[in-house]
């Protein structure tokens, strides 16, 4: 009898772990049913959508600060680049947004479109060029001039901005109006040679995703 109980607990026991084999092996996630992905242009906006800070309004802001900056004369009628640095923008808004990107873009369109009537220093990089001018200066890099005497460059300008927010709430939904203002600083003087700004202003439901 003992010998049959055994032999029954075995059985179990084997079908037991194979409808785990076959359930593991089984476990790759199919669903043909689901929604797909929808590929859009960062200037599209899309069904996904709230009342801050989005890519069509990075685009839209962006361009045109790049447009303004390259008619002013300080950069238009220059003799030669102007060296310009990015100076970090103030949020002031209530979205936790990454502020800097609205500099990178506009840098990135005045290096693309300007045909070299700026030139942008890459002063986030400084540790990376203070150990490369060490190295070279030690001897242990090879150097096309002098590392004692070649300097790192000054900047000219500052190129800086301001994102400020006034936000609305009410039964009906949320109004959010953005100012996204933008300043090129003589760094001798201190004198704002251009500004440019850009509003925008949206309404719609309370959206979880800025909470």
């Amino acid at each position: 009898m003992k010998l049959i109980i055994n032999k029954l607990t075995q059985t179990v026991s084997t079908f037991t772990a194979l409808a785990l084999v076959a359930g593991c092996a089984s476990s790759g996630v199919k669903n043909p049913s689901g929604v797909p992905v929808t590929r859009m242009t960062a200037d599209e906006q899309g069904f996904v959508a709230g009342t801050g800070v989005e890519s069509q309004d990075l685009v839209a802001v962006t361009d045109k600060m790049a447009r303004s900056v390259l008619g002013i004369p300080q950069i238009a009628n220059a003799a030669t680049p102007p060296i310009v640095v990015l100076d970090p923008v103030n949020n002031e808004t209530r979205f936790p947004i990454n502020k800097d990107i609205f500099l990178t873009r506009i840098r990135s369109e005045l290096n693309s479109k300007c045909r070299g009537k700026v030139t942008f220093l890459a002063r986030d990089r400084m540790a990376a060029l203070e150990k490369e001018r060490n190295l070279k200066r030690e001897g242990a890099a090879t150097a096309s001039s002098d590392p004692n005497v070649q300097e790192f460059k000054g900047a000219d300008y500052f190129l800086t901005g301001t994102l400020q927010g006034l936000s609305t709430r009410t039964s009906k939904g949320t109004s959010d109006y953005i100012l996204y203002a933008f300043q090129l600083v003589d760094a001798r003087t201190s004198a704002i040679v251009w500004e440019d700004n850009a509003e925008i202003k949206k309404q719609g439901l309370e959206d979880a995703a800025y909470r």
